[in-house]
């Protein structure tokens, strides 16, 4: 069992599900329960599946919510993509937050790794 508030792959992922959330506050009305709700619930599953993982008995368990939790980090890069292809958003506001959770993807598939020896 691990103490999920400890790792550096939470806490980055906790930042950038923030940072959705605000940055979602801006999208069009007519995509409330379109692109909204969609990309706010895969940012929070990437967290979410970090500490499900970490308070599970094995590392085989936590490897498998690390890998769900990576599904959710490229689910969370297409639906940013989208939203500013259909100029929801202006690329400088979602390029940082791509690059926080390309981070946040190299840091996962290091626990991944780490966890497959």
């Amino acid at each position: 069992m691990h103490n999920f508030q400890e790792l550096l792959v939470w806490q980055k992922a906790m930042a950038i599900a923030e940072e959705v959330y605000l940055l979602s506050i801006s999208f069009p009305k007519e995509e409330k329960f379109g692109l909204t709700s969609q990309i706010r619930r895969s940012a929070v599953s990437v967290p979410s599946n970090i500490a499900e993982g970490a308070g599970r008995n094995t590392n085989k368990e936590f490897k498998h919510f690390l890998g769900i939790s990576s599904g959710s980090c490229n689910e969370m890069f297409t639906q940013l993509e989208l939203a500013h292809r259909l100029k929801s958003v202006h690329k400088d506001k979602v390029t940082p937050i791509l690059n926080n959770l390309i981070e946040v993807q190299k840091i996962n598939y290091s626990l991944i790794n780490k966890f497959s020896k």
